[in-house]
């Protein structure tokens, strides 16, 4: 009995050292693509780009895309690219782009590449965008290009204005993907058109904004907070108000470094919506 009672003992102690030796080893797995939907493939001869948006496809406004390079002869993804890329719409007179960001990956071990692209237009029967993306890997380049699928949004969440400046701005909604009746955090990207293919991230200027029901005499709603920049390159970021749920108008008020007024209007009973605004409903 003692000999039996001192086996189990020590075969007790050894399964527990071993979970304590398996659980230490062992780290948690992450889902890259978690709330991810891929919509769309960019093939060429020796790779597949994978495409990746946490609402499902493209839309016109802002976008968040993730993507993935496939090796077609492994099935492998590539954890070691270097990619950029180039959105452009072909118009029956002439071809632009449109803000987007650089591509960057989370961590070096990832296979997924993020960055975001705004679409300031919608395609339509005649003109389209397409998406060229050039990407090297240990030294040697690529390039892979295909149309993609941009549709007009229900809402209008990107606007497109000249500002008393004369400088053309492009303002897009980012955040939040789901409002709730709550105070929301909000993210807005500020651009502005330099040329048809370069739009710098506006630095250091204030996005007013003021929720207002339409449907329900306009009313407002307290302690939203107007749009500022964290951090120069940024987004915008400030709290939105909403009290109840269905369609808000977002009145926007673009304003400088100097804290001039360069596109937008204060609400009053004469003046019951802004000529910049964002559009949401839920």
């Amino acid at each position: 009995m003692k000999i039996q009672f001192k086996k189990n003992i020590i075969l007790l102690f050894a399964a527990l050292a071993f979970a304590s030796c398996s659980s230490d080893s062992t780290e948690p797995t992450v889902d890259e693509l978690d709330g991810l939907t891929k919509f769309q493939e960019i093939k060429n001869t020796t790779h597949t780009i994978e495409l990746y948006r946490h609402m499902g496809g493209l839309v016109q406004g802002y976008n968040e895309v993730g993507l993935r390079i496939k090796d077609n002869s492994t099935g492998q993804y590539v954890k070691n690219a270097t990619a950029s890329w180039m959105p452009l719409m072909h118009m029956t007179s002439m071809t632009h782009s449109c803000p987007n960001s650089k591509i960057e990956k989370a961590s070096a071990e990832a296979t997924l590449y993020e960055g975001y692209i705004v679409f300031q237009m919608a395609q339509n029967a005649t003109e389209y965008w397409d998406l060229k993306i050039d990407y090297a890997i240990n030294g040697t380049t690529y390039t892979a290009t295909s149309v993609i699928d941009v549709p007009a949004s229900a809402k209008q969440t990107v606007t497109t204005f000249t500002g008393t400046d004369g400088v053309r701005y492009i303002a897009a909604y980012a955040e939040p993907h789901h409002p709730k009746v709550a105070i929301n955090d909000i993210e807005v990207a500020i651009f502005k058109m330099k040329d048809m293919m370069t739009f710098p991230v506006v630095d250091n200027f204030k996005l007013k904004i003021d929720p207002r029901m339409p449907s329900m005499g306009n009313h407002s709603s307290p302690n939203n907070v107007d749009l500022t920049q964290v951090a120069a390159g940024g987004l915008y970021n400030g709290k939105m108000s909403l009290t109840m749920t269905g369609y808000w108008k977002i009145n926007l008020q673009l304003v400088n470094a100097n804290n001039e007024v360069l596109k937008g209007e204060a609400i009053t009973d004469a003046v019951p919506a802004s000529s910049i605004y964002f559009e949401i409903e839920f």
